[in-house]
């Protein structure tokens, strides 16, 4: 399985277009459309600089990482929909907070429990401090992943 377009969206949305790397409110050096690391698993550092194909290249190669973490993690039946919004939520936590997340525990346990969407809410700091655009994209990751469309 591959995040559909509306997960794309949603990640382009949040993440961002950014060619020089700039530190993010966590403070890792990122670049592109939130990446912080290139293929070859080499951080950002300060002064990168990228060009928009460089960026979107960038981007389709890692996101396959993210389909892969989640597609290990994930014990049961999803829509593309649900798969597209924690592939959206694993990008941007990182796999490592996805798979010990009480939301993955709860998507397993039962991918309809309404209280996944509360899950999706709880994540919504970076550096300890809480940002409205991380509200703003736990609440479309949720609106996602309950979308039947």
């Amino acid at each position: 399985m591959k995040i559909n377009e509306k997960g794309v969206n949603l990640l382009h949305k949040y993440e961002g277009l950014k060619l020089e790397a700039y530190l993010c409110p966590a403070k890792v050096w990122t670049i592109g459309y939130g990446n912080t690391r290139y293929e070859d698993g080499t951080p950002v550092k300060q002064g990168d600089k990228i060009t928009k194909e460089r960026a979107v290249n960038l981007f389709n190669n890692i996101i396959k990482h993210f389909e892969e973490g989640v597609i290990k993690s994930i014990k049961v039946g999803l829509n593309h929909n649900q798969f597209s919004a924690l592939v959206s939520f694993a990008y941007n936590v990182g796999l490592g907070n996805f798979k010990s997340s009480t939301l993955l525990k709860l998507v397993n346990k039962n991918p309809n429990d309404p209280l996944i969407r509360d899950q999706f809410l709880r994540w919504n700091k970076a550096g300890g401090k809480v940002l409205n655009g991380l509200i703003n994209r736990r609440k479309e990751e949720a609106e996602l992943y309950f979308n039947l469309d």
